[in-house]
């Protein structure tokens, strides 16, 4: 007898398939990872934001350290509102030495021996409970040339990171060469020569010492004070003006700028 073979079939390996994932985890994922991807890009910009200011003033900052800054906001402002304003800007050589000395000894005693911030002065006008007299002369430049006039936190703390790199770059005369051509000594007149033909008839390299004291004595308050028709306050401050710039001269602290 022949014997019947029959071939059994093969067995199949199962074919094991791969769970797939859930759309809904697959959307989830895409949804988390958009807000972290924009705040990224949100981050990115912003620094850039703020490092594209920060090279812009530090530019100004350079470029003013030898060319006289154009008129400022505030100049603009009062152009608007007067009509026009009178300034004149002029350099260094073309001040009476005696006008830095008075402008220093109204405004800003130790001006040659800080850095931007006077912290004695601050600290004096904390325990006080005022903030008069703790603005230095750098100060005054870095608000007078690059900002504006107004007694907001966010202008307190421009000036505050514009002072210290206006320090670092310019020399101390220059800072008070561009603080006496910036400064208001009248309503819409701006500048030490300006202001010296205004109320005498003079060029800003021929002022007197009491002359260069009155023109210090009406600073901070040019809109109420005049160097022409002083009050008694006027004189007595002009009186204490001239008498701290023969100090600062004789004790060494004008040294910076002369």
């Amino acid at each position: 007898m022949v014997e019947e073979i029959t071939e059994q079939p093969e067995e199949k390996t199962p074919v094991v398939r791969k769970p797939r994932k859930k759309p809904a985890a697959k959307s989830q994922a895409k949804s988390l990872a958009r807000p972290a991807g924009f705040l990224a890009r949100l981050r990115g910009w912003v620094l850039r934001l703020v490092l594209g200011v920060v090279g812009f003033f530090f530019l100004l900052i350079l470029l003013f350290s030898f060319v006289p800054p154009p008129i400022n906001i505030y100049q603009i402002q009062e152009s608007w509102r007067l009509g026009g304003i009178k300034r004149d800007w002029v350099s260094w050589d073309e001040i009476a030495p005696v006008m830095g000395r008075s402008a220093v000894a109204a405004e800003d005693a130790n001006f040659c021996n800080h850095w931007g911030f006077d912290m004695a002065a601050i600290r004096a006008a904390i325990d006080s409970g005022s903030g008069r007299g703790a603005s230095t002369i750098s100060q005054q430049v870095a608000k007078n040339v690059f900002l504006w006039h107004d007694r907001s936190w966010f202008r307190k703390a421009a000036e505050a990171a514009l002072t210290p790199a206006i320090e670092l770059v310019w020399s101390k005369e220059r800072i008070l060469e561009v603080y006496l051509n910036v400064a208001e000594f009248d309503e819409g007149v701006f500048g030490v020569q300006a202001a010296a033909q205004h109320y005498f008839g003079v060029d800003a390299r021929n002022l007197t010492a009491l002359q260069a004291a009155r023109l210090a004595a009406v600073l901070p308050d040019p809109k109420g004070r005049s160097a022409s028709k002083p009050t008694d306050f006027v004189r007595k401050r002009t009186r204490a003006i001239i008498s701290g710039a023969e100090t600062i001269q004789a004790d060494g602290r004008a040294g910076c700028f002369q």
